[in-house]
This record gives C-alpha cells, sequence and structure tokens, in this order.
C-alpha cells in the first residue's frame, strides 16, 4: 500500500547563490556529494547555507542497502589518487569550518578504503588547519579503524540505520548490527578525545520497545551523538515507507535517546545524518 506523505514533509526548492556557488565548485573539481547521490532532501537548505558532504572512494559502491540509491557494483579496486588533495582544495575554495567527509563502501580494495580516507582527511587540514572534519565512515574496525583515526577526524560517525531485526531486510547482507556497535564502541576507546556519532531512520516497520533499545546499545558503545529522522523512498527500486512518524512522535524519540545517556539529539522528518552537523558538535566542543 502506498502511504500519502504529509504534508509537514515538503522540502524547500533548492536555489540561491550558495547554491549555485557550491554545486560549480564541487563540479569543477570533480567531486561527488552524497547530497546528491542520496537524493537528500535538505540538499537545497544545506548547500544555500554554503556547506555541502562531500563522499570520496568514488560515486560506486559495493554494497546494496535497500534503503540507499547510491549505485552499486565492483569499482574493482579503481582509486583516484588525487581526490584527497581535490577535496581539500573544495574545502579551502569554500571556506568550510566544517567539513562533513563521507564515503561509499569498498569491498574490492584490501583495506576497504581506509587509507585513501585517512589521505583524505589529512589533506584537509594540511590546507585548511582550522576547519574541523566529521568523517561518516563505512564498518572500519581493528587496524583499519586505527589508520582511519591517526588521520585525527574531529568526529566519527557510522551509521546503524535501523533497529537489529529490521537490519537483515534493510541493510547489505555484509553489514551487521553488533559490527556497527563495534566500530563506534572501539572508537571511543581507542579515542576518547573524538566524538562519535550514529544515525537512525524510522518508518521501515520497526517498533518504539526496538528504538528504545537501539537506543540503549548506542548509549552503551559510547555514541556522543545521534540524528534521528523519517526514512523517505529515494526510488521505486528501494524500500516502502511502512509509517510516517508525526513531529511530535520525533520529540518524544529524542527525549527517550537522551534519557538513555546520548548527549546531543537531533530529531526531525527531514533530518539526515549531517544535518546541522556543526551546531551539534558546537554543543559538545563549545
Amino acid at each position: 500500500m502506498h502511504l500519502q506523505r504529509p504534508a509537514y514533509m515538503k522540502v524547500r526548492l533548492a536555489r540561491g547563490p550558495e547554491f549555485s556557488r557550491v554545486i560549480n565548485d564541487m563540479k569543477a573539481l570533480g567531486l561527488n556529494t552524497v547530497c546528491e547521490e542520496a537524493r537528500c532532501p535538505n540538499l537545497g537548505e544545506c548547500w544555500g547555507a554554503g556547506t555541502a558532504t562531500i563522499m570520496v572512494l568514488g560515486a560506486v559502491c559495493t554494497r546494496n542497502c535497500r534503503f540507499c540509491s547510491v549505485k552499486t557494483g565492483n569499482p574493482h579496486g579503481v582509486l583516484d589518487p588525487d581526490e584527497p588533495l581535490r577535496v581539500a582544495r573544495a574545502v579551502a575554495d569554500l571556506g568550510l569550518k566544517y567539513a562533513v567527509i563521507t564515503s561509499v563502501d569498498r569491498d574490492d580494495l584490501p583495506d576497504g578504503g581506509a587509507g585513501h580516507y585517512a589521505a583524505v582527511i589529512r589533506a584537509i587540514k594540511g590546507l585548511s588547519p582550522d576547519t574541523l572534519v566529521e568523517a561518516l565512515i563505512p564498518d572500519y574496525t581493528d587496524e583499519r579503524l586505527d589508520v582511519l583515526l591517526a588521520a585525527n577526524p574531529d568526529c566519527l560517525g557510522h551509521n546503524i540505520e535501523t533497529t537489529r531485526r529490521m537490519t537483515p531486510s534493510v541493510r547489505d547482507r555484509r553489514a551487521s548490527y553488533d559490527k556497527s556497535l563495534d566500530v563506534l564502541r572501539q572508537s571511543k576507546v581507542l579515542r576518547p578525545d573524538i566524538l562519535t556519532k550514529s544515525s537512525v531512520m524510522v518508518g521501515l516497520g520497526e517498533s518504539m520497545g526496538e528504538l528504545e533499545q537501539a537506543f540503549e546499545d548506542l548509549a552503551a558503545a559510547g555514541v556522543d551523538i545521534l540524528t534521528i529522522g523519517q526514512y523517505l523512498r529515494p526510488t521505486s527500486r528501494q524500500l516502502p515507507v511502512v509509517r510516517y512518524y508525526e513531529e511530535a512522535d520525533f520529540d518524544e524519540l529524542k527525549e527517550l535517546a537522551l534519557s538513555k545517556g546520548i548527549k546531543a539529539v537531533v530529531s526531525g522528518p527531514l533530518v539526515r545524518s549531517s544535518y546541522k552537523a556543526v551546531e551539534v558538535y558546537r554543543q559538545l566542543r563549545p
């Protein structure tokens, strides 16, 4: 059954000089943004404010999560060695004080792309030493996570996306609810000075009790920041929406997550993992 999208889910159209400046800079440098690839509903608002989430390691993901519209396939080990410098130049040209870097999954690479990702962070900090970098990473653990953390991101994000029960039907079979928690837990143990962050989508068929357990699990893993947003079906190829949560529901979810010990929570219908990233970071690191 197709659900009618509520009126409060309407998205502001992308326009304005800052929007044009961001998109022109990205295209000129041949960079990908998760804003476009994942059809983010906040693209107009964020780009209009002169911010964007840059996606590295190419535009083809080796995994096939059933909520995501990013292209999937096998990049056959291809990497662009100039990408770290081009990303750093874009961050410098845009004058970003807070850069969010994410990536596709690269299971075709021996290290999953961790070394390349770390090189991007180092390049940004080399050209823009005052810029804060949030790294929204794949499920790197152990040696891969060590490599990434050695580049000194200011915030380490990894999204569990959904509840334990829903994970097999929502995420790629190679993804794991427990492994995602391990990413966050290991990061906090190895580098307690770096903020950790995760995100949950709602509306896929999860229960309130399952969400409460997910919040407890994230708090136990030492997660500092959580974002909660409504799942929106990007195209007809992805999972359908089971339920649209009301705006009051997101207030309730925020209070529930805070009560479990998570320090900062952004919750709302159009919230995504990078939404209001700098504002939330400044709550915890004034």
